[in-house]
């Protein structure tokens, strides 16, 4: 089943606890986790060289070593309305 929104095709950091996002439609910005990083899960992702870590898993979602993954198409959505007027 595809997936109702278009693939993430990169995804880096760019700031600490902040990443940007491409998606094969072009759609592409940053979104700032920081507000986001409490819990036992992303406790590692406060350490910036383990934020840095940051790759795409095997289902196209921002994925860390220690096994947290984000939603893309929460990703999506929240890139879409900041550029929505």
């Amino acid at each position: 089943m595809e997936a109702p929104y278009p693939r993430l095709i990169s995804v880096e950091p760019v700031a600490p606890y902040t990443l940007r996002l491409r998606f094969a439609d072009g759609v592409e910005g940053t979104v700032d986790l920081s507000a986001d990083l409490w819990g036992e899960l992303f406790e590692p992702l406060k350490d910036p060289k383990y934020f840095a870590q940051v790759r795409i898993d095997q289902d196209g979602a921002p994925a860390w070593p220690n096994g947290l993954d984000l939603a893309p198409d929460g990703l999506y959505e929240d890139l879409i309305a900041l550029v929505k007027p």
